[in-house]
């Protein structure tokens, strides 16, 4: 029960950003089209690469994890222990340890998870498979170039090499399995020409061909086709990321085009354009050659690429700084998105907890055949106990604990007060003989009744809880499951460690409630005394369709001297349940001293 759709939030967040960002920088080039210059109609391109990896990045190296949270658990000290009155409750129920629930019959979001995980793998493993066809077309055209034989072209090859100040060690090739020239290889890079191309090229078409190639080496394109075939396998489900790559191969070529015509005279360019034409009319261009950089190119790109050249004019200083500057902009627009993608990839999954006064432990033995947490702090040194760091911090359903907040809403709403909390029954028969009949509080905390939470919180209404959950940080806030049902495994969801620091400040009543209320709440959920040592808390089973799938005992143990503050949670497919977590921190608790009852 790590996440119930820690899956399925990365790819909503996936999707979000990849089309926000696409969206965005479409807007850009059309506001801005004639304010930037080709090559930073190409380069903004680039930023989509940063934003397609935000959602991959963790939230721990933005740093932004809990900054947005509302309420932080204050760690102060100080208190008076609690009156032993005890009201309607009498302190040694010896049924407490009972644990009551009524299972959840709904389809498990863990399947949700499962089909999107196996629908993206199977796409990924797709878009894999074709770019591994792509990769071997590609070495087979490896396979059948031979060295470039013709001293005219080679010494014009190495002319234009000098020229764009390129001195890395190049192969110059032809191959039959080629209709137009092409560039392409990461550790040894080709450039391949078409057999016999010498025969129906001129050396000026072949000069142009050549810059435009060595331009493409120049500027690194062999690896941004990787970065892009990548990027495509990973982010197969949305179009808009493949219309991206699409206008980015285009903008690409002509970037290139743009950056040959600036090494040329004036009177070249109709001939460059002629030559992008001659060949056109004489290749095809191959389709599934991401991995390549193409002279020919798909009509629509050749057709925009011509009228440019057609238009072209050198750039001035001025429109440099104005692509400079709009790059600029669109760079914050991207780098904004990273506290937000990281607050939506927590998902408030997960508890951003650290304290220079922890102690981790290794308490495996009394969870074994569990998954679990154990959190102790001690009031009066000021110190964490922890076992199991990672769960501590993993959000799950409260179930039951959460009946301990929603007595506090009911009290401090005036819905219900310690002389007056009965509510009639709803006629409806449960498993369980103490739910059928009238309850108190009092009674509904000590048979964990369901319906009369349930009732609480219809009563209290959704805006009023929200606005308590906002108040007292309590976990995730989320209540989308519905009103009566958010708690019981659905969309509410804390950590063992949140539970112990609100149940430290629900004790101390560092949120300001009235301290009649916050008493009435405590005196609901004592449960024994031994020597002199009071224990109080909650537990708490979560089943669904007929499985205990999540078991938890919070609560804390008034000494003479000290306060023990606690929260254990197990969890596994079929067994774990409050009961057995009480067990497993009653035997904690005794082995370290602190309570010796149970």
């Amino acid at each position: 029960m790590e996440t119930k759709s820690i899956f399925f939030t990365h790819f909503v967040i996936s999707f979000i950003v990849s089309s926000f960002t696409i969206a965005a920088i479409m807007l850009i080039k059309k506001l801005f089209q004639k304010q930037l210059s080709a090559k930073w109609h190409y380069n903004l391109w680039f930023l989509l690469f940063i934003a397609l990896l935000l959602p991959f990045i963790s939230s721990h190296l933005f740093g932004f994890g809990n900054s947005f949270h509302l309420f932080s658990v204050n760690q102060s000290d100080g208190i008076s222990p609690s009156a032993m009155t005890t009201g309607d409750q009498e302190v040694g129920n010896v049924n407490w340890l009972q644990d009551f629930s009524i299972s959840i019959n709904r389809a498990s979001p863990a399947y949700l998870n499962i089909i999107f995980a196996l629908t993206w793998i199977a796409g990924i493993l797709v878009m894999a498979g074709l770019s591994m066809h792509a990769w071997l077309k590609v070495r087979n055209i490896k396979r059948t170039t031979s060295n470039l034989k013709n001293k005219e072209v080679l010494a014009l090859f190495e002319q234009c090499m000098q020229d764009l100040k390129i001195s890395r060690h190049l192969i110059v090739g032809e191959s039959p399995l080629v209709s137009s020239p092409m560039t392409f290889g990461l550790l040894k890079t080709y450039v391949v020409f078409p057999t016999h191309f010498d025969e129906w090229l001129s050396l000026k078409d072949i000069r142009y061909i050549i810059l435009h190639e060595l331009n493409h080496i120049k500027y690194k394109d062999i690896v941004t086709n990787y970065l892009i075939v990548i990027y495509q396998v990973v982010y197969w489900f949305n179009p808009l990321v493949w219309l991206a790559f699409r206008e980015m191969r285009s903008d690409r070529e002509i970037a290139c085009d743009m950056a040959v015509l600036h090494s040329l005279d004036e009177r070249c360019y109709a001939e460059y354009g002629n030559t992008i034409i001659k060949v056109v009319d004489r290749a095809s261009h191959f389709k599934n050659f991401a991995l390549t950089n193409q002279f020919n190119g798909p009509k629509q790109q050749i057709k925009k690429r011509i009228e440019r050249i057609a238009s072209f004019t050198a750039d001035s200083k001025l429109l440099k700084l104005k692509s400079i500057a709009i790059f600029m902009l669109m760079a914050i627009l991207v780098a904004s998105q990273a506290p937000l993608v990281s607050v939506m990839a927590n998902d408030h999954n997960r508890y951003d907890f650290t304290s220079d006064r922890t102690m981790h432990e290794d308490l495996s033995d009394y969870f074994s055949g569990y998954k679990g947490s154990f959190v102790l702090y001690d009031l009066k040194a000021d110190q964490y106990r922890i076992y199991n760091e990672n769960q501590s911090k993993l959000r799950v359903s409260p179930d039951s604990t959460y009946k301990i907040y929603l007595a506090l809403f009911g009290l401090d709403s005036n819905v219900i007060t310690r002389e007056n909390s009965s509510m009639p029954w709803n006629g409806i028969h449960y498993p369980f003989d103490s739910w059928n009949k009238d309850q108190t509080l009092f009674k509904a905390m000590q048979n964990s009744v369901n319906w009369y939470f349930q009732d609480l919180d219809k009563i209290i209404q959704q805006d009023k809880i929200q606005a308590y959950l906002n108040q007292i940080g309590y976990g995730n806030r989320n209540l989308s499951g519905g009103i009566g049902q958010y708690w019981l495994e659905s969309s509410l969801e804390i950590s063992p460690v949140e539970q112990v620091q609100l149940l430290k400040a629900l004790y101390t009543n560092q949120f300001g409630f009235k301290e009649k209320n916050v008493q009435t709440v405590k005196d609901s959920i004592r449960l024994e005394e031994k020597d002199g040592a009071l224990l109080s808390g909650k537990t708490a089973t979560g089943t669904v369709n007929k499985k205990m799938i999540n078991g938890w005992f919070i609560g804390y143990v008034e000494t003479k001297d000290d306060v023990y503050f606690f929260a254990t949670n197990i969890q596994n497919e079929e067994n774990a349940n409050g009961s057995k977590a009480a067990e497993i921190t009653l035997s904690i608790l005794k082995d370290k001293g602190i309570y010796e009852g149970g």
